[in-house]
C-alpha cells in the first residue's frame, strides 16, 4: 500500500495505491499519523487505485474516522472500486465512513 498526501485548498489529499493487508498495515498506519494530528481535519482520500483492503485496513480507516470526528472535520473517501467498496458495505464501514 503507498500513501501520498499532499494538501491545498484547505484540505488535505491522500491517495491510496495498492492493497492493504497484514503485511503492510503496520507502516500504513504509521504513515497516516500525520493525518490524525491535523488540526481542523478536512481530508479527502482518493481510492481509485487502492485493490484491497482486510480487517485490518478496516480498522484503521475507523481510527483514522474516530480522530477527525474527534476534532469536528470531515473525511471522505472517493473514487473506491465496486470489489472495494463491497467489503465497505457487508462490515456496515459505509454507514460510519463518508464515501463518495
Amino acid at each position: 500500500m503507498d500513501l501520498q498526501i499532499t494538501t491545498g485548498e484547505g484540505k488535505t489529499f491522500a491517495t491510496l495505491k495498492g492493497r492493504l493487508d497484514t503485511t503492510n498495515a503496520s507502516q500504513f498506519q504509521q504513515d497516516m499519523a500525520p493525518l490524525m494530528e491535523l488540526e481542523h481535519p478536512d481530508i479527502e482520500i482518493d481510492c481509485s487505485d487502492m485493490e484491497y483492503t482486510s480487517s485490518q485496513g478496516l480498522r484503521l480507516f475507523l481510527m483514522l474516522q474516530k480522530a477527525v470526528s474527534l476534532k469536528n472535520g470531515n473525511m471522505v473517501m472517493k473514487n473506491m472500486r465496486p470489489e472495494v467498496k463491497e467489503v465497505f458495505d457487508i462490515t456496515g464501514f459505509s454507514n460510519i465512513i463518508k464515501i463518495q
